[in-house]
């Protein structure tokens, strides 16, 4: 028995202390600026992960596009030049055919709900489209609205002449509305509605605050229930995640459905960031009527047909894109009343979800 522990010291003695224990270090690339709320939450990702690995894994958060922009950020994960990545999947359209239709005009009513349909959606159908990562997890925006530099748009009319930044499945929305889309990166919105470059843009009301939209920004007419959302998401490097010793993959796939939560109410409580940002500066907030409402809803209807049309040219089966869209749409209303059960308020939505 002496001999036995005799042995298996010297073997680890002969073992370099820094094999023993290896720092693992990987790197996280967001394009999102670094002072924004959904920034201090990867960064809070990244120490939740440090801590719960005793300080085996430490992540380095690079922010505001300082290690990869928007677009790049899911090629530069597969390629390695981030071991993380966060972006939203409009950015690359036509990369997750699948995942896009998340972004069709669902009606959804809070980024709380959105989240949690998104992973609903990833771990019903696992799309193809991502087996070249490790996804840890979706997130969604709130609803998209109309922020508008100088014009107001009241009814469907308004939007006739207008050029609205909106990228892929969002442009396609802004068409049926009758605008111009035109895909200008997040981080140079601001400018380019401050040159008249574009008219305005199709994002969420808590882009008034984080990319300080409000201070070029005098309308913003709500519309969510005709609208989308950008889905996002949080990716592996797959040869990475593969190389990492088991008992750390199961402390990230921990941290990451916590953080799945976090990431829901985050986005979700942005929104009233947003609002209050706006209203300081004297931005006004146009509630559509009912009936106007109604208009524009019929108006985004073709969106989903044409795109499961879309689909179907390149090889998809229209019966199983039909069955992903019942899907989502059943999910909404499920997530719908569970956020009304837990007493969760947001900016948009139903008004009983509403925030007084």
């Amino acid at each position: 028995m002496k001999k036995a522990v005799l042995v298996v010291l010297i073997t680890l003695l002969a073992v370099p202390v820094g094999a023993r224990a290896k720092t693992i270090r990987l790197k996280f690339a967001s394009y999102f600026p670094t002072a924004a709320k959904q920034s201090k939450m990867l960064e809070e990702f990244c120490s939740e992960v440090e801590k719960k690995t005793n300080g085996r894994v430490k992540i380095d958060f690079f922010g505001g596009g300082s290690l990869l922009k928007a677009t790049k950020v899911y090629d530069g994960v597969v390629q390695g030049i981030a071991d993380i990545g966060f972006s939203h999947i409009e950015y690359t359209r036509g990369r997750f055919p699948i995942t896009e239709i998340l972004d069709l005009p669902h009606g959804y009513p809070s980024a709380w709900v959105g989240t949690h349909v998104a992973n609903d959606f990833y771990r019903k159908f696992r799309p193809r489209e991502w087996n070249k990562v490790h996804v840890l997890w979706f997130n969604t925006c709130p609803p998209n609205q109309l922020i508008l530099a100088k014009k107001a748009v009241r009814k469907l009319e308004d939007l006739k002449g207008l050029t609205i930044r909106g990228p892929g499945r969002v442009g396609e929305v802004l068409k049926a509305l009758g605008a111009t889309p035109k895909p200008v990166p997040m981080n140079e919105v601001y400018e380019a509605m401050a040159r008249g470059v574009v008219d305005g843009c199709m994002t969420p009301i808590e882009t008034l605050k984080a990319f300080r939209l409000a201070e070029v920004a005098k309308y913003v007419t709500l519309c969510w229930e005709a609208t989308n959302v950008y889905t996002f998401y949080v990716v592996m490097n797959k040869a990475v995640w593969n190389d990492l010793p088991s008992e750390v993959k199961g402390v990230l796939d921990e941290v990451s459905r916590e953080f799945e939560e976090k990431a829901a109410r985050v986005w979700n409580k942005v929104d009233f960031i947003g609002l209050e940002a706006g209203k300081k500066e004297g931005v006004e907030f146009i509630t559509l009527p009912p009936k106007e409402m109604k208009r524009w809803k019929e108006a985004v209807s073709s969106v989903t047909e044409r795109y499961i049309q879309e689909l179907s040219r390149a090889g998809y089966k229209a019966e199983e894109l039909r069955a992903m869209i019942h899907y989502i749409r059943s999910r909404i209303p499920y997530w719908t009343k569970r956020q009304i059960e837990m007493g969760i308020k947001s900016v948009t939505g139903p008004e009983e979800m509403r925030a007084r």
